[in-house]
């Protein structure tokens, strides 16, 4: 099967980071594409995620066209799902359900540790839509901008090790989400360094795909997903 990774921001290099997280889980026959948006070069709140959805649907167009099987959006603010979902005949999956639900079946509680402080509305508004606030313990942020993931030398991963190990002792949570797709490439350190499980959404997203794909699974288009119309 072919699966699409598209960021809808428009780092490269988080593109990149994505990407190969994906192929290190992804089943050797599983092709994995990559895509980067035309958005915001980070997305940090509702102004960023609005701005980016024009791009992203303009790649998934793309790759529906291009005969793609299913697609995960590599942003864990999920930006335009439901738009994509419209678009893509296969599953279209994003990060922050992928991976609390996922948290979901591992723990009893989880935590979410983020980025900015700002995102953290966003996330506890998704949590709830999803169902899971009531194992969803606290979503935290480490104070750090989302590219501070890309710097080298900036400190961003002892950050987020630091916010995990405070979720453990305050929040007594059973397992962590990481709320950034700029994380991805810290999972296996994060989880030596705090003995908790570490749920990374682009790899959660990328299983869950290629399960509902290989199960034969399309989205329903019978009504709130039907294909738009053209206009």
């Amino acid at each position: 099967m072919k699966i699409l990774v598209v960021n809808p921001n428009s780092t490269k290099a988080m593109t990149d980071k994505a990407i190969a997280a994906a192929r290190r889980v992804a089943h050797p026959d599983t092709e994995i594409v990559g895509a980067t948006g035309t958005g915001p070069a980070s997305i940090e709140g509702h102004y960023d995620e609005a701005m980016s959805v024009p791009g992203l649907l303009k790649e998934v167009a793309a790759a529906e066209a291009a005969g793609v099987n299913g697609i995960v959006v590599a942003c864990f603010d999920d930006p335009g799902i439901g738009a994509c979902r419209e678009v893509a005949s296969g599953p279209v999956i994003g990060l922050c359900e992928a991976s609390v639900k996922a948290a979901s079946l591992l723990s009893t509680s989880f935590s979410v540790v983020t980025t900015l402080p700002r995102s953290i509305p966003v996330i506890e508004h998704l949590i709830h839509g999803y169902g899971l606030t009531h194992q969803c313990r606290r979503v935290r942020s480490a104070a750090i901008p989302v590219l501070a993931l890309e710097e080298e030398g900036s400190g961003a991963r002892e950050k987020v090790r630091d916010e995990i190990l405070r979720a453990i002792e305050e929040d007594n949570c059973e397992a962590v989400v990481l709320g950034c797709a700029g994380m991805a490439d810290l999972v296996d350190w994060l989880s030596a360094e705090t003995g908790i499980p570490v749920i990374d959404g682009v790899t959660v997203a990328v299983k869950m795909v290629e399960a509902l794909v290989g199960a034969g699974l399309k989205t329903s288009k019978i009504s709130g997903y039907a294909t738009p119309n053209e206009k």
